[in-house]
């Protein structure tokens, strides 16, 4: 199936897990999987290391338990900067033979002191390719409301968006983002843009300072005030902090619902706890809406 297709009729909930590290077995991850599975998600995507093909084991044997385990639709995550055509082929092939033909083509994080093959520089590069070499294989694609760090400018961001679309992408998971405001500026300029396909909005419920220190640093994600507010006085308190991160990401996401977001993509850390009750919380306000084939959205 069409990852891309679920959004025709529904607003989407879906979830991002990691695969275990690299020396531990598949099965560590089986009862948190199976404890999402609760969480009722439409589909779950699984990332990859910028490293590519030689880390992609894991991602497979999670991918294989989630799609023909759980029955549940996955994603593989596939990043193109360290790898080349065969590396690409083996890992479409693999992921094909075990029923899996929805991708999520990625640039990847640039890694120090190892060299790019040079092959796929940019997403839009790898989405040519699988697309034109696996027509079967469905591609979404990363997008950036608040700008990717190494656009020159929000134009320039769009314009390289706009190339993975006319290369072949169909839906759109975004970068998280603590302020909707941004996200709702951004879709102004995909709209804009003639960009119309489905966008998800990506969402991290921060539930440790050390996490969300580490996210901002790396992301560069400007964090609002309302957000430092809370970290600032909860930081002193593990359990605290952890409630209000959850409070805060619920409340992103019934606002975001409410104003007819396409979807909803719940980055989970692998903490189905946390994924649990935000889905306690919000599944009435997913269940209450209704996408019609026009476009229109209504309260049930």
């Amino acid at each position: 199936m069409n990852i891309a297709d679920l959004f025709k009729h529904k607003t989407v909930f879906s979830l991002e897990v990691f695969p275990p590290k690299k020396y531990s077995s598949v099965e560590t991850i089986l009862p948190t999987l199976t404890a999402l599975k609760n969480v009722n998600p439409d589909f779950i995507s699984v990332t990859l290391g910028a490293g590519g093909s030689a880390q992609s084991d894991g991602t497979v044997a999670v991918v294989n338990l989630i799609q023909n385990h759980l029955k549940i639709p996955a994603v593989a995550h596939v990043p193109g900067l360290y790898q080349d055509e065969e590396q690409v082929d083996q890992l479409i092939q693999r992921l094909q033979s075990i029923n899996v033909d929805n991708i999520l083509a990625l640039r990847g994080d640039r890694i120090p002191g190892l060299a790019p093959r040079g092959v796929f520089n940019h997403a839009s590069d790898l989405i040519t390719y699988v697309h034109s070499k696996y027509p079967d294989v469905h591609i979404a694609s990363a997008c950036y409301p608040e700008c990717h760090q190494e656009a020159t400018s929000f134009v320039d961001d769009i314009e390289h968006l706009k190339q993975k679309i006319d290369a072949g992408s169909d839906h759109l998971i975004s970068q998280l983002f603590f302020d909707n405001r941004h996200f709702y500026d951004f879709q102004e300029k995909l709209a804009l843009a003639g960009i119309n396909v489905p966008v998800e909005a990506g969402i991290m419920p921060c539930t440790s300072k050390k996490q969300i220190e580490r996210i901002t640093e790396i992301s560069g994600i400007p964090v609002p005030d309302k957000f430092k507010k809370m970290m600032n006085r909860y930081a002193d308190n593990k359990i605290a902090l952890r409630d209000a991160g959850i409070a805060y990401a619920i409340d992103q996401i019934v606002d975001l619902v409410s104003q007819g977001v396409d979807g909803i993509h719940l980055y989970t850390m692998n903490k189905p706890e946390v994924a649990q009750r935000i889905w306690d919380a919000t599944k009435n306000i997913f269940g209450a809406t209704e996408l019609h084939d026009d476009g229109r959205l209504t309260i049930k």
